[in-house]
């Protein structure tokens, strides 16, 4: 029986992109910068001291962070041997974003430009809110520019609640987000005006529309829910979620993954929640997956609560908590199966502004019967792809290049 579990541990750049500097993002470094400011003792808020995460360095995250920038970041080091497969690798989709990295990492890179809403303010173009405003029977539109999803709340909930008008907005990212009041507004009429606009978005190339309620009575108790749903443009090409669901395999994604992938090649969606409850849906997942099965779980607090909002203490206790929980997974790994942990772009929290950094990422490999060791630096995201179509006996993408040598796949069950 052959099975992988696929941990993207969102945003956990490692620093060192080579194109960095096209993006204004030369010396970005998530983990290795949240390291720095752990053993620098500005980072102790619900927690103390250097940033210690055991489970994963022994995986070999800090050395996959020294292939990248050259230096093992403080409290990473280990002793002794790794006792996983370590690498980092380097994206070759033209955007930092988040279905850019998940699709080149599951072998479909994006070798297109998105579309975006580039002006500050007056960011949608008035045909496009006009369309959206009579498909949808809305009143109007709020907001209409870009924006942090907690300060627009503060500045434009109260007017909402007042005019039934949903807030609109988007960032540096292709995106646009439709914020409302869950209980006000409703959760199924947003997410009817969210389908609406994915539509309408098509034409300009926007990756995502998301939808993002919240709750609250004033601009001082507005906070956004775990019901966040994302509409996304599939894949530009198929990839091995496709690949393998058509083989026959199972495919099972937890939290927003399936939302990425607009659902397609996807065998079933669990919903969840928060790091805790991720983790657990993974667990349950896992206990019931059968051979030829992929769970593919994000992480996504680490880059919507905690690096966009550069929050480096939330960002290391985040890390630290899921860290402490890994044994769980790990500990139910069978001869067969094999656990990969990656991020899809990085989010410095220490960086100037609110968006992604171009860093690479980690890869690590783990798995009962597959040796150790250094992959080194990997030309693209799509090596893990490659590597999981090689696990599972499928040609691949043509995108990627395997990090499983033939024998030591044979030697498996």
């Amino acid at each position: 029986m052959r099975r992988v579990c696929l941990l993207v541990l969102d945003s956990l750049g490692v620093g060192g992109a080579p194109d960095a500097e096209m993006f204004h993002d030369r010396g970005a470094d998530t983990l290795g910068h949240i390291a720095q400011a752990c053993v620098q003792g500005v980072a102790d808020d619900g927690r103390k001291g250097p940033l210690r995460l055991p489970v994963l360095s022994s995986l070999g995250l800090g050395l996959a962070a020294g292939l990248s920038t050259g230096t093992v970041p403080p409290g990473l080091e280990i002793c002794g041997q790794v006792l996983g497969r370590y690498g980092c690798a380097s994206e070759i989709s033209r955007g930092k974003d988040t279905p850019s990295g998940h699709f080149e990492m599951t072998g479909a890179p994006v070798l297109f430009d998105w579309g975006y809403f580039a002006p500050d303010t007056n960011s949608i173009p008035q045909a496009f809110l006009d369309e959206l405003a009579a498909r949808a029977a809305l009143p109007g539109v709020l907001g209409n520019c870009k924006a942090s999803g907690t300060e627009i709340l503060t500045r434009l909930g109260e007017e909402h609640l007042r005019s039934g008008r949903p807030i609109v907005y988007t960032s540096v990212d292709s995106v646009l987000q439709i914020a409302a009041h869950e209980e006000a507004f409703g959760l199924k009429r947003l997410l009817e005006v969210c389908a609406i606009a994915r539509e309408l978005a098509d034409k300009y190339r926007i990756a995502r529309i998301i939808a993002r309620p919240f709750v609250g009575k004033d601009a001082a108790t507005f906070v956004r829910t775990g019901n966040r749903r994302d509409f996304s443009i599939p894949a530009p090409s198929p990839t091995i979620l496709d690949l393998l669901t058509d083989a026959g395999g199972t495919v099972l994604c937890v939290g927003k993954v399936g939302d990425i992938f607009a659902h397609r090649g996807v065998s079933r969606t669990i919903r969840a929640h928060g790091h805790d409850r991720l983790l657990d849906a993974t667990l349950e997942a896992w206990d019931s997956a059968g051979d030829r099965t992929l769970v593919m779980t994000n992480f996504v607090d680490f880059d919507s609560v905690h690096g966009h909002r550069r929050d480096v203490a939330g960002y290391a206790r985040a890390l630290e908590a899921l860290d402490a929980r890994l044994p769980e997974l790990l500990s139910r790994l069978m001869p067969g199966d094999v656990c990969i942990l990656t991020a899809d772009h990085g989010c410095d929290p220490t960086w100037p502004g609110t968006d992604h950094t171009r860093e690479r990422v980690p890869v690590l490999v783990y798995g009962p019967g597959l040796a150790a060791g250094c992959m080194g630096v990997r030309d693209s995201l799509s090596d893990i792809g490659a590597s999981v179509a090689h696990f599972f006996g499928m040609a691949g993408t043509g995108h990627g290049r395997s990090f499983f040598a033939q024998d030591e796949l044979s030697n498996l069950p």
